[in-house]
């Protein structure tokens, strides 16, 4: 099996068993102006009647940007579970939602005045062909714009929790370990500009700002718990896992019972010339 063909199995059947695990994790952590990481992305394409969603999920951006009447949006993902229960969103009746890979688009050139992609296009490889064809089937002016994980907050549990989890996943058989997913320059703006440049984009508008995911403990390990590197893991490790996260970070549980929990995410915006 090919690198490629090994990372979308992977993706599949670990969507297969948790097909709406981003949005569960994610939407409802805030950047600090009180948006969501999906909500800015409504936001960065405003204008846009006719949206394409990369890597769409369970469907919720795309149920978000359907509050704009009008518009003409479509879905494509590779697993078949999360569009399932995209299709059941009343919000989504009009959308085309189409099972397929982000290298090989099912849609006509010039189909769309935007691109977005949230937490998906990181995990993509064979980039190039994924960049050229969002370029394919934006028109030009076109703006593509992606939320892409940027990484621990100091001190706050998503770095405790990373810690824990590295040396958990080090201890774990090679059977128990995840493929290398996606192609690492589309998590850097310097990357991005790599391979956007050449399809004939304009230079990546960079924005880095922190998602808080704080709350009780147990919604706050329903959250960083939503990471791929899990998914392997067997029964007995996740629960030494959970009871290891559980202990780091009741020193600093507020009297309330809140845990302070944040990252980074980068928001990358690019325009087709």
């Amino acid at each position: 099996m090919t690198t490629t063909a090994s990372q979308e199995a992977f993706l599949q059947a670990f969507h297969a068993e948790y097909p709406a695990v981003t949005a569960e994790a994610l939407g409802r952590g805030r950047v600090p102006d009180g948006r969501s990481s999906y909500e800015i992305l409504c936001d960065r394409v405003t204008g846009s009647t006719r949206v394409l969603d990369l890597g769409c999920g369970d469907g919720h951006l795309l149920e978000l940007l359907a509050r704009k009447g009008g518009r003409e949006l479509a879905g494509v993902d590779l697993s078949a579970h999360s569009l399932a229960l995209a299709r059941r969103r009343p919000a989504l009746s009009a959308a085309t939602l189409e099972e397929g890979r982000a290298q090989e688009l099912p849609f006509a050139d010039d189909s769309f005045d935007a691109c977005v992609s949230h937490m998906a296009l990181m995990l993509m490889s064979e980039i190039e062909h994924v960049v050229a064809e969002v370029a394919r089937v934006l028109s030009p002016g076109g703006v593509l714009a992606c939320v892409v994980g940027g990484g621990a907050v100091g001190g706050e549990a998503y770095e405790r929790f990373l810690a824990l989890l590295g040396a958990t996943i080090e201890e774990a058989p090679a059977a128990q370990r995840i493929p290398a997913l996606g192609d690492r320059r589309a998590r850097s703006r310097e990357g991005l500009d790599e391979v956007l440049g050449p399809a004939g984009f304009t230079a990546v508008d960079w924005e880095t700002v922190p998602l808080d995911l704080s709350g009780p403990v147990e919604q706050v390990w329903t959250a960083v718990s939503g990471l791929y590197d899990l998914g392997p893991l067997d029964r007995a490790t996740l629960k030494r896992l959970r009871r290891a996260f559980l202990a780091e970070v009741r020193a600093m549980t507020t009297s309330d019972g809140h845990v302070p929990c944040a990252f980074n995410i980068h928001l990358a915006t690019a325009r087709l010339r």
